[in-house]
This record gives structure tokens, sequence and C-alpha cells, in this order.
């Protein structure tokens, strides 16, 4: 899946846990009708992938969305949902009108035909 918008901000690289857990988390503001601000994290050896990006960049990123549970020591479940990013890369500009068909020609040639023409037409 892929996400296209704008790096609205980049976090620092954090460690989690005693096992030097790495994640990187970026804000993403989508680029479509109604504008969307997702937090995007990236893991391990994918946080160095924002090394070479700054806020205000046009960006595609290829995204999985994870899921799991976890119990809490009171013994009551509870349900995480991230989007994880695993490659990133700058945005091609689109040209405008490139999801229209070309322009039709403004002139048309409206001479008659002349009937003295000789034509290789069998008919």
């Amino acid at each position: 899946m892929e996400l296209k918008g704008t790096i609205k901000h980049i976090f620092d690289t954090q460690t989690v846990g005693s096992n030097n857990f790495q994640k990187r988390e970026m804000i993403l503001v989508t680029d479509e009708r109604y504008p969307q601000t997702i937090k995007i994290e990236f893991v391990q050896e994918k946080t160095a992938l924002l090394d070479n990006f700054k806020e205000g960049d046009d960006v595609t990123v290829s995204i999985n969305i994870r899921g799991r549970e976890w119990i809490n020591p009171e013994g009551k479940t509870i349900y995480f949902t991230s989007i994880q990013g695993w490659k990133i890369v700058k945005s091609e500009p689109e040209m405008p009108g490139e999801d229209f068909p070309p322009p039709l020609p403004t002139e048309i040639d409206d001479t008659p035909f002349d009937d003295d023409e000789d034509d290789d037409l069998p008919f």
C-alpha cells in the first residue's frame, strides 16, 4: 500500500525497551480531497531511510498496517494498530491536466472537395 503526501515533521530516532528496538516516526499530510495527517513509523534499519528527507518534501511512502493484541497487568486486553513505512521516495511532480485527453484541434479544414481532383479510389 502507498501513501502520497507532504512531510510535516520527522522525529528523532528512539530506542525502546532493553532489547535496543529502534523506531523513528514521521508525520505525513496526504494529497487528496480531504487531506489526512498520518503518523508513520519506521523501525530498526528502516529508520535510516528518513535521513535523506526533510519537512516539506513531497513523497510516496510504501507502508504496511500492523496490529497486535496485548494483555496489560490488570488482565485487560488492549489492541494496537500501527502504520509502518518500509520505503520512501520523493514524488515526481504531476503535470497539470495529465489525467485528461489531449485537447481537440481548434481549426477545422472545411474546404469542399474538388470533383475534378484525380484520385486512385476504385469507386
